[in-house]
């Protein structure tokens, strides 16, 4: 119910908040002045009174009043009246109305103080004064001493505060209304820019990003952060349809080589070795399985998902792949360190020892050098050298390219994916390492290198 009375929009709403805030702050010093303002200028004017009533008060008492009597700056006049309505003495030229004199003082010694509104000269218009009235003893008997002063100036400052207060202050008000509405527009203005550059982005087309505007604040902060999730978000597009593409380019073959051999055999079953076309059908589904995980693989790598992690003994890898490559054709040379700890995961990290050794099986003539050593205590460090025909140096980073393969690849084994190293490598880089070629002859050396674990 709050929230339906009140403005959707933020300018509206600071403009709201800071104009009430402005009202409130002009009310309270407004009453506060209304209040305080009128005593302290009639506190003024009665000081200045009281201080001449009793200055010649003290002259009648010691006998010494003059029968004329000057009066200070802003002091009307000062008056000398016996208790029968004499006057003993006064200020010349003014004369002391009898609505005046008719204020008469109760107690001896004691200041009296009362606002009459009476004529300042003969046949005048009636002013507001404020008359003090103090009877005194004298040697002659007792007197009553008479002061006055207008408060036309008081009333008057009084009426302006008053005008200023009803009339300024609504001005002001909107003033403060709107300073806000064009100042907090002004400073929502790169908002809105962001928010329409954001409207314009499409799931198609990710790669705009909304302007940063260089002030260095919150709204600066705003648009990095969009832009960051932005690029997060083209990444995760960007995973998605190479992940579509790898797949659609890479299982498409093996498919319709599978499918020619199964149409093959149907349409001259009594000619056809069942036995063989089966084993074909079983590698190629083979082939395919093996396209998909790594497909998954690299796809799960792409959108930074991390496999369950633990400490791996690089060692006990490499010993487990040279056993099961006992058979293989092509002798694996171990050369391992004792002992070579890694904090990862031991399925991708098995998977990139497979992905080494297969390729320099493909590739080796005779032999194969496997070493494992831990360097400087941080860095276990796995060698995979073969003997075979090498890579030129401008081809050793485009063997990292999916779906890259090189022709003499192609010519040695057609059912190569062009995956394997692609995978080891985002493997490698996933675990905070890296995997290179390093230059060797003959053959090929890939140098694989990962943090080595430092607990205990």
């Amino acid at each position: 119910m709050v929230m339906r009375f009140f403005p959707r929009s933020i300018r509206a709403r600071l403009t709201a908040i800071a104009t009430a805030i402005a009202a409130l702050v002009l009310f309270a010093t407004s009453t506060f002045m209304l209040v305080t303002v009128p005593d302290n200028l009639r506190d003024v004017v009665r000081d200045r009174v009281e201080v001449s009533v009793r200055r010649v008060a003290g002259d009648a008492r010691a006998g010494e009043l003059s029968t004329a009597i000057q009066v200070p700056a802003r002091v009307h006049f000062l008056e000398v009246v016996t208790p029968s309505g004499d006057v003993i003495a006064t200020t010349p030229g003014r004369a002391v109305h009898w609505k005046i004199k008719a204020f008469r003082p109760a107690e001896p010694d004691k200041v009296y103080v009362k606002e009459i509104w009476a004529p300042h000269e003969r046949n005048a218009g009636e002013t507001h004064f404020l008359v003090m009235a103090m009877s005194v003893p004298t040697p002659n008997g007792l007197v009553a001493v008479y002061g006055a002063s207008s408060l036309t100036d008081v009333d008057r400052a009084i009426r302006w505060f008053e005008i200023q207060t009803f009339i300024v202050a609504p001005l002001i008000l909107a003033s403060v209304m709107g300073i806000t509405w064009l100042v907090v527009g002004f400073a929502l203005r790169p908002v809105e820019r962001i928010r329409s550059k954001l409207a314009e982005i499409t799931g198609q087309d990710l790669s705009r990003r909304v302007p940063v505007p260089d002030t260095g604040d919150e709204i600066t902060d705003l648009a990095a952060t969009t832009n960051d999730t932005l690029d997060r978000l083209e990444r995760s597009a960007e995973t998605q349809r190479r992940f579509v593409a790898d797949a659609s380019h890479e299982l498409r073959s093996p498919i319709a080589a599978l499918r020619t051999q199964l149409e093959v055999a149907n349409a001259i079953p009594e000619e056809t070795d069942w036995r063989a076309t089966g084993a074909r059908a079983l590698a190629t589904v083979d082939r395919l399985t093996g396209i998909i995980d790594e497909l998954l693989m690299l796809a799960r790598l792409d959108a930074g998902a991390v496999a369950p992690r633990r400490v791996v003994d690089m060692c006990r890898l490499a010993v487990e792949q040279v056993r099961r490559r006992k058979d293989a054709g092509v002798a694996i040379v171990p050369d391992l360190c004792a002992s070579a700890p890694v904090h990862g995961s031991p399925v991708q990290l098995d998977r990139i020892l497979t992905n080494l050794l297969d390729n320099a099986t493909r590739h080796a003539d005779t032999r194969i050098d496997l070493e494992v050593a831990v360097e400087e205590g941080r860095r276990v460090v796995v060698t995979v050298t073969d003997d075979g025909e090498g890579i030129a140096p401008e081809d050793r980073e485009r063997v990292f390219e999916r779906f890259f393969r090189l022709d003499s690849a192609k010519a040695k084994d057609q059912s190569g994916s062009g995956l394997g190293l692609p995978l080891s490598r985002e493997i490698a880089l996933s675990h905070g390492g890296t995997l290179t070629i390093a230059d060797h002859a003959p053959g090929a050396r890939f140098v694989l290198v990962l943090p080595r674990y430092q607990g205990a």
